[in-house]
């Protein structure tokens, strides 16, 4: 008998384990296709995990034998650090455009023919009067287009079949195999990419919003019940969303009701969301972060390995001794790359070739102040940075020295 409940308590563990990293998966890959790892366990425990998403975070979770769908909407549509890498708003109109093109494809299609349907799209009067032009005419060009396809082949609504992207990049008027590429379309991938709660051409022409705050708010804008518990509710899930979205919640970012709540909520809603997700809850008095320990539920690692993050290291160790020495107010930019420029001369025989020329101080130091402003550990205003209580956490340790490899000759630095 004590064979058989030891036996029973393993089986649990493992299906609780199985869980967790499920469910971590879904946070990291909100848009699953079966070539996911996870994509199995996701299936295995889809039940437990929608009910979780909906009680905690309010977030809707599609599960088919085609794709998992976790409509992740974000708490703060202001954040301008989320998106798809090397991604800016040109790419982005590519991309939607591209999609609006597979939306209207057959369940194959080419890149050629792909690029030309985009053509008509983005001639559309309403594109150019907003300054938008794409001719494909132009390798850079060709190239955008390319990108976007590739996004969609690693997010799963494109599977290549044959061909490949760069002969139509080095040449737009050759033609045959080595100058294109033949994709399936995974139709239900693509009908999950967007996330809106309603639909963009649900809108009455009346009540079209204008701006892009007002087109975003839109996207998003859920029903929340007018009653006590309505609000509660619609609380506590932006709340959690923050948490598994953000590295940490500060109490001077949220108004009163949200404060409020927070104050008196925050342990309970720590417990849960961390003994879901494997995350560390640690509550300070300027707010609550939850920790990734192993550092793989997040799009920013830190520490890690190389030249820009060994740079931002130093700048966060910078910025958290001006800040323990009551400089609360922060530093200018131009601060910073003086910093990196004096750091240079002591570390730069161990960093990347090209960190070490001249003026290169000043690319460290915005990558740096970047990856910082995402861990929400400083805010910028301008040229003006100020440190975050969180930052204090980061303190450069000695740096260990290790023999450069062929592989990784410029990774000589592990800080703690």
């Amino acid at each position: 008998m004590t064979d058989t409940r030891q036996i029973a308590r393993q089986q649990q563990h493992h299906r609780d384990d199985e869980r967790c990293q499920a469910l971590r998966a879904l946070l990291m890959t909100p848009l699953m296709t079966p070539a996911h790892e996870e994509f199995a366990a996701v299936r295995r425990h889809a039940d437990d995990l929608r009910a979780w998403f909906a009680r905690e975070t309010g977030w809707p979770l599609h599960i088919e034998r085609d794709c998992a769908r976790l409509f992740k909407r974000p708490a703060d549509l202001s954040d301008a650090s989320r998106g798809l890498q090397g991604y800016e708003r040109r790419r982005y109109v590519l991309l939607c455009l591209a999609c609006a093109v597979l939306e209207r494809a057959e369940a194959q299609i080419t890149l050629r023919l792909l690029g030309e349907r985009l053509l008509a799209l983005a001639a559309d009067p309403a594109l150019a009067s907003r300054g938008f032009a794409f001719t494909l005419t132009a390798a850079h060009e060709r190239r955008e287009l390319v990108a976007v396809c590739r996004t969609l082949l690693a997010l799963g609504v494109l599977q290549r079949v044959a061909g490949d992207e760069e002969g139509f990049v080095r040449d737009a008027t050759a033609s045959g195999e080595a100058a294109d590429a033949l994709y399936d379309v995974q139709r239900r991938v693509l009908a999950s990419m967007l996330v809106a709660v309603r639909g963009p051409s649900t809108w009455p022409a009346a009540q079209d919003p204008m701006t892009l705050d007002e087109r975003l708010a839109s996207l998003v804008d859920e029903h929340v019940p007018d009653s006590d518990e309505g609000q509660r509710t619609a609380l506590r899930h932006h709340l959690a969303r923050r948490l598994l979205d953000d590295p940490v919640i500060y109490f001077d970012t949220l108004d009163e009701a949200q404060r409020t709540y927070f104050t008196n909520q925050r342990g309970p809603m720590a417990v849960r969301l961390c003994e879901a997700t494997g995350l560390v809850p640690e509550q300070r008095a300027e707010g609550l972060a939850l920790v990734d320990e192993d550092g793989a539920l997040t799009d920013v690692a830190m520490p890690a390995e190389g030249t820009d993050a060994h740079a931002t290291l130093l700048v966060a160790e910078f910025l958290a001794d001006r800040r323990r020495a009551g400089t609360t107010e922060g530093c200018r930019l131009d601060q910073v790359v003086a910093f990196i420029a004096e750091a240079r001369t002591r570390y730069g025989s161990y960093w990347r070739k090209s960190a070490r020329e001249p003026g290169a101080e000043h690319e460290l130091a915005e990558t740096a102040l970047q990856r910082l402003a995402q861990l929400r550990l400083i805010t910028t205003q301008g040229e003006h940075i100020r440190p975050l209580p969180a930052l204090a956490r980061f303190a450069l340790g000695d740096a260990e020295l290790r023999a450069a490899t062929p592989d990784a000759p410029n990774s000589l630095f592990d800080a703690a």
